[in-house]
């Protein structure tokens, strides 16, 4: 496996959620990979730009050796905030920014290269010739292993797989949104050996205050003592029970949640349970 089982999403480590020291980071990196989490993903414009160097500082004063982890990052999105001159939020996908962006996140990560280098989000304006020059030089010298993108569909995996490899599609996947099963999105990855994985893997389940969570509720309710497990641990289990093979990118910074993640790893639900799940999210049983 070159990523993690888990993946730890930084998205809320900095101005955009706990705003965690030095300290407090270099403390979570080494409880993460202290507990096989290896793989750390990130975007440019996390905390409006800022929270791939604090990480940076973090990950260097952690004295963790390089090649024992592994670092994801994302470009593509331009923020209207402090940190950019954007009259509007965009999308850029010129060679020249993707090259740049891709120096920017190794310089604010204080490392050599990336071990995955996503587009952030598909733009109307993307030209694929363009980016695969792009990730051709980075790759050809040594900034990024593995490319891939974030939320694209199939058909948008086309246009950009016709040109280079994608290893890696990073799609939004849970219990509560789960249209990549039946839309052809996960089918695509699985034919074409794209490896997915899913940001906020447990959905609105514990957000939400209706009929449909009330019933999604009940059901983990009820498979708790069978499984030994909690209601969290039971949505990862439902999402890895899938033959793509998905890796979660749990953004939890809390320690506690971060264990009962990794058991939920070990967790191999059975194949009426799963589907008690989904349809009790459905409200209806499957076709």
């Amino acid at each position: 496996m070159k990523y993690s089982r888990l993946i730890a999403g930084t998205m809320t480590w900095g101005a955009w959620g706990k705003q965690l020291s030095k300290k407090e980071m270099e403390a979570l990196i080494n409880f993460c990979t202290d507990h096989n989490i290896t793989t750390f993903d990130h975007a440019d414009i996390y905390g409006g730009y800022l929270t791939e160097a604090e990480f940076g500082k973090a990950l260097k004063d952690s004295e963790i050796k390089r090649d024992s982890i592994q670092l994801i990052t994302k470009c593509g999105i331009q923020l209207q905030c402090d940190n950019r001159n954007n009259i509007v939020k965009h999308y850029n996908y010129t060679k020249d920014y993707i090259i740049w962006s891709a120096e920017e996140s190794l310089r604010n990560l204080e490392t050599d290269y990336l071990d995955l280098f996503l587009l952030h989000r598909p733009s109307p304006l993307m030209v694929a010739e363009e980016i695969a020059e792009a990730i051709t030089i980075l790759k050809k010298e040594g900034k990024i292993k593995d490319f891939g993108v974030s939320n694209f569909t199939a058909s948008q995996m086309d246009l950009i797989g016709l040109r280079m490899d994608i290893d890696v599609n990073q799609i939004e996947f849970s219990l509560t949104e789960h249209s990549a099963m039946h839309n052809g999105t996960l089918d695509y990855m699985t034919a074409n050996g794209i490896k997915p994985m899913a940001w906020s893997p447990l959905g609105h389940i514990f957000k939400d205050n209706n009929e449909q969570s009330k019933r999604v509720h009940q059901q983990l309710a009820a498979l708790t003592d069978k499984y030994k497990a909690t209601e969290d641990q039971l949505l990862l289990a439902w999402i890895m029970k899938h033959p793509s093979q998905i890796h979660p990118v749990v953004g939890t910074t809390t320690q506690s949640r971060l264990k009962r993640a990794i058991e939920a790893t070990s967790i191999d639900l059975e194949l009426e349970d799963w589907f008690l799940i989904l349809v009790a999210y459905q409200g209806h049983e499957v076709p």
